[in-house]
């Protein structure tokens, strides 16, 4: 049976990937940070599971990493999910962020060197979000062909990037340097119902759920809306007393390649399965702006015009905007042999589908 140690367990990727494991009989430990508060909910469904394990560990801390690779010295694979992956908040609090995204993944590939376990395989998950500006615009490529490969140069445009930039770095260093078998997913956006809140994706999706629930409560439809909705910062009917607060975007106008999480996760476990470590591209190729995404979302739940529900708020706009994301991962189509299972309008209606549950 083949062992794996998933840091960042607790997150979306985390989840999916202790699916896939466990499906392929693997004896699981998930690494999380002991809060006061419980975390698990992405995971509650595998905790009694014979071969799971929850272990209590900080990867900011390099002596708690040791203590993790110490008990699992035998372990054939090791993911690194954990990171602070809100780029937003990485701006206001870029110290933390690197301790997490940059610092944690170092403190991996330490302590793997430090004791010994060069026989691991090692993933680590890299961000489309390290291209940042730069897509080839040099090139004069029209829209249709603009793209980011295993080639194209970083051009990081927020405190996050450049952490994911030097924990990608890294991980080339110390598989050229000490022979790690250290392969890097430089994943595009990757979405679904166990998607942070936060994030903009599940954001706009759990928002029309409460919607659609609180129309519901009151015996309302979408018809019965005051026109004078348009102006204010709440949607309303005239004669209910009640109101609910508009959904709050930033930039409507930026282009995303968004993916399902569960197909990626499974990228991330063929890259360990290879002869020889690399980098890959994880994407669709096919990037859709946030008003697209709000079209499929909104039309799902029934509303065609989701132009009174939103307000665009400074507030949500990056110091530093990345404007267009789009992959190729024909790389790991041909090596590895991953195509994307799910759609974009798939996704965005899964998501909505689980938000009006």
């Amino acid at each position: 049976m083949k062992t794996a140690i998933i840091f960042g367990i607790t997150g979306q990727d985390g989840s999916h990937l202790a699916d896939l494991l466990l499906e392929k009989n693997y004896k699981v430990t998930g690494v999380t940070r002991r809060t006061s508060t419980d975390n698990t909910t992405r995971i509650s469904h595998i905790l009694n599971n014979k071969n799971f394990r929850l272990a209590s560990g900080d990867i900011t801390d390099a002596s708690s990493v040791l203590n993790i690779l110490r008990e699992h010295e035998q372990v054939d694979e090791v993911y690194n999910l954990a990171a602070q992956s809100h780029v937003a908040v990485s701006f206001k609090q870029p110290g933390l962020t690197w301790d997490i995204t940059g610092k944690g993944c170092l403190n991996i590939l330490q302590g793997l060197v430090d004791l010994n376990m060069l026989g691991a395989r090692f993933y680590q998950a890299s961000s489309s979000e390290m291209f940042g500006k730069n897509y080839d615009v040099e090139l004069g490529m029209t829209t249709e062909s603009k793209y980011q490969n295993e080639e194209t140069k970083f051009l990081p445009q927020s405190p996050y990037a450049i952490a994911k930039c030097a924990a990608h770095y890294m991980t080339a260093l110390y598989r050229d340097g000490y022979g790690i078998h250290a392969s890097a997913g430089i994943l595009f956006n990757h979405e679904g119902p166990r998607r942070g809140e936060t994030f903009v994706t599940r954001k706009i999706t759990k928002w029309i759920g409460d919607f659609v629930k609180w129309m519901n409560s009151l015996n309302i439809s979408y018809a019965d809306l005051s026109s004078a909705c348009e102006e204010g910062d709440s949607l309303f009917a005239s004669g209910v007393q009640y109101s609910f607060p508009k959904l709050r975007l930033g930039n409507l106008d930026a282009y995303r390649d968004w993916g399902y999480a569960g197909d990626y996760c499974e990228a991330m476990w063929m890259m360990l399965q290879q002869d020889e470590a690399d980098d890959y591209v994880i994407c669709t190729g096919e990037t859709h702006t946030i008003r697209e995404f709000l079209d499929v979302a909104f039309k799902e739940a029934g509303i065609t015009d989701w132009s009174s529900c939103v307000i665009q708020d400074p507030e949500f706009y990056r110091p530093a905007e990345v404007d267009y994301l789009r992959g190729d991962c024909s790389k790991a189509n041909t090596k590895l042999g991953w195509t994307p299972k799910h759609s974009f309008e798939d996704l965005v209606k899964m998501m909505v589908k689980h938000d009006l549950e």
